[in-house]
Order: C-alpha cells, then sequence, then structure tokens
C-alpha cells in the first residue's frame, strides 16, 4: 500500500518552504498586513481571544499551516472542515452601518490568504531563500489548495506572482489603519506574557516583530503611520537572521511538538525531507 502523501507532497515547493523558520517572521508580517482591512480586522477583534491566548492563537495556526502541508490528505481535510465550520459560526458588526457580516465572506477569506502568501513569499525571498519567480508561481498556484480549504474557489484565487500584485493593486484603496488595526500593532509589539519573560520579550520578541512590520510595503507603513528603515537595511537584517536561524539544525527544530515532518518522515521515508535545494527540482 502506498503511503499518503497529503494534499502536496515531498516535491512540491510547499513542501520545502514550510519547513523554513523565517516563516515565523512571515506570520507576523502576514498579521500586520491583515490588520489593514478593515472588515477583516474588525472580524478577529470582535470573535477571538488573542488578547488572553496569543501563543496558543499562533501555535494552532501554525499547526493548521503544518497539518495542510505535511499531514495526511484526510487530516487536512479535516482540519480545512473545521476551519470552515468555525468561521461559519462567526459574524462582526460594523459599527458605523450596523451590518452583520459573516467573517467567511468570500472577499476576507481571499484578502487574509492574499496577505498570508504575500508575507510568505517576500519574507522568505528576502531573507535568502533561494526561490527563483519560477518556483515563487508555483508556490502560489499550490496555495490554491490551502485556499480551498479555508472555504474559497481555487479559481478566484490568484495563480501567480503578476495575479497576486493586480489583487493587491486593486484592493489598496480598501485598506486603512482604524483603532483595530493600531490595537493589532501595540499586541504584536508587547504581547501578553508571564512576568518573568517580559526582559525575553523586550529583547527577543520585539526584535522580530519590528524586523515583519519594516519588511511590510511602503503604503503599510504609511497606513500605520510609523516609519521603518530604509530597504537596504531591512533587507540586510532579513539575510542576517534567515542566516542565524538556519544554522539551527533541522532535525532540532523538528522535535518541537506536534512534530509534523517527522511524523511525514516516517510515513513516506527518509527522502521526503524537505531541504531548501530540493526546490525546483
Amino acid at each position: 500500500m502506498t503511503a499518503d502523501p497529503g494534499l502536496f507532497g515531498p516535491k512540491s515547493v510547499t513542501w520545502q518552504v514550510h519547513d523554513d523558520p523565517m516563516m515565523w517572521v512571515a506570520g507576523i508580517r502576514a498579521l500586520y498586513l491583515q490588520a489593514l482591512h478593515p472588515r477583516a480586522v474588525r472580524g478577529v477583534m470582535q470573535n477571538s481571544d488573542f488578547r488572553q491566548d496569543a501563543w496558543g492563537r499562533l501555535m494552532r495556526t501554525a499547526n493548521f499551516v503544518d497539518t495542510m502541508t505535511y499531514g495526511t490528505a484526510e487530516a487536512a481535510e479535516k482540519a480545512g472542515a473545521r476551519v470552515r465550520k468555525i468561521h461559519r459560526m462567526l459574524s462582526a458588526n460594523d459599527p458605523e452601518t450596523g451590518e452583520r457580516y459573516g467573517v467567511d465572506e468570500p472577499e476576507l477569506l481571499l484578502w487574509v490568504h492574499c496577505a498570508e502568501i504575500d508575507s510568505y513569499l517576500h519574507v522568505l525571498r528576502r531573507s535568502g531563500y533561494p526561490l527563483t519567480d519560477r518556483t515563487a508561481d508555483r508556490y502560489i498556484s499550490e496555495q490554491r489548495v490551502s485556499a480551498r480549504l479555508a472555504g474559497l474557489d481555487p479559481e478566484a484565487v490568484p495563480a501567480d506572482r503578476a495575479e497576486l500584485a493586480a489583487y493587491f493593486e486593486k484592493i489598496r484603496p480598501e485598506l486603512a489603519a482604524g483603532a483595530d488595526a493600531h490595537e493589532v500593532d501595540d499586541f504584536l509589539l508587547r504581547p501578553p506574557t508571564h512576568p518573568l519573560l517580559v526582559p525575553a520579550r523586550a529583547l527577543l520578541w520585539r526584535r522580530v516583530a519590528h524586523l515583519a512590520y519594516a519588511s511590510l510595503p511602503p503604503y503599510a507603513h504609511e497606513l500605520y503611520g510609523r516609519r521603518a528603515p530604509k530597504p537596504a537595511v531591512v533587507t540586510r537584517e532579513l539575510r542576517a537572521t534567515g542566516t542565524l536561524l538556519r544554522c539551527v539544525p533541522a532535525r532540532l527544530r523538528w522535535q518541537l511538538p506536534p512534530k509534523h515532518i517527522l511524523r511525514a518522515m516516517e510515513r513516506l521515508g527518509p527522502q521526503a525531507r524537505p531541504a531548501p535545494y530540493k526546490v525546483g527540482r
């Protein structure tokens, strides 16, 4: 019986890319970007307990991405079904118009998806991960699978860099940094933590959050009203951070729960090991 490679498989760009430690910086950048859509961030603020369960929320998101990437097809489909079910139950209220709307509206799901994919690609490529234009297009196309799991029609989702850029150009007039976005900004800079961990938050987390913010596009900095270092400086910091994090042995990183990659390698064999040099093969 052939082992289940999941929805992407070891030959996909997604399989290699999602193992990179810079995905954590990219994930924070995605949160900054997503908060600039007033209707989308309102849905989060009115339905989320992220202020009290910051780390739990981040870990659940990472677990979903890893299950979708490295889990069996059945596990990925079940994870997607759970997410869609939760989203169907949630709604938000527009305080200005009184409108009640579902957080699973296609345009909101599309914004969240595109902000994530753009952030993953931008941070990884700028930090030195070996993604060519062709493999970046492959990754964007592959991620229409994750869009489907979230509840989107894959045919309505950007399939390459040109379509993704056109989407951002089209949606930019709808973006704004209101009170909700600034609350997200404040939260990302100072997430709640145990008093004994405050020094570590100041030393490590704030540096990561500042780097994620600095990697945003210029229009996002303008909307937030907070300047970022010069692009060349940000690129050097991203490359330095990427080099440092990639020095941590992969086997050590993979020991962290829930060990999706180790389980995938047990299922498929050692040849399933994700690695940057396999991108584009």
